[in-house]
């Protein structure tokens, strides 16, 4: 059994950072490629970034590059996602998501390509 825990939302003022964490316990962490997504409401749930099996192979929203940065710690089976210059447009639940890949996998962007769904950690940008 796969269970993915996300933490670290919170209400904060627009400029401000966050770090996310995403906690998966089950399966082999190392094998796991993992994404950020985001939901706000009466929206579609939409791609954040993800972060391969390399600490190096990431891929980022035009919308969030060169403010969010994603990565890996394989010993402490964590993700994280650093959120910084938030704006009151990253308002949203974000969610992380996990799927077993070979070394070589391309990014995964889309949804429906992850196996495994954390319940999400709200964040709140006031203006």
């Amino acid at each position: 059994q796969v269970h993915l825990v996300e933490s670290g939302g919170g209400v904060v003022q627009a400029g401000d950072s966050l770090r996310l964490s995403c906690s998966i316990s089950g399966g082999t962490f190392s094998r796991y490629a993992v994404g950020w997504f985001r939901q706000a409401p009466g929206q579609e749930r939409e791609f954040v970034a993800t972060i391969g099996r390399s600490t190096g192979d990431t891929t980022y929203a035009a919308s969030v590059k060169g403010r969010f940065t994603i990565s890996r710690d394989n010993d402490k089976k964590t993700v994280y996602l650093r959120t910084d210059s938030l704006k009151p447009e990253d308002t949203a639940v974000y969610y992380c998501a996990a799927k077993g890949v070979i070394v070589t996998a391309p990014p995964l962007v889309q949804a429906e390509s992850y196996t495994y769904w954390g319940q999400g950690t709200q964040v709140t940008v006031s203006s």
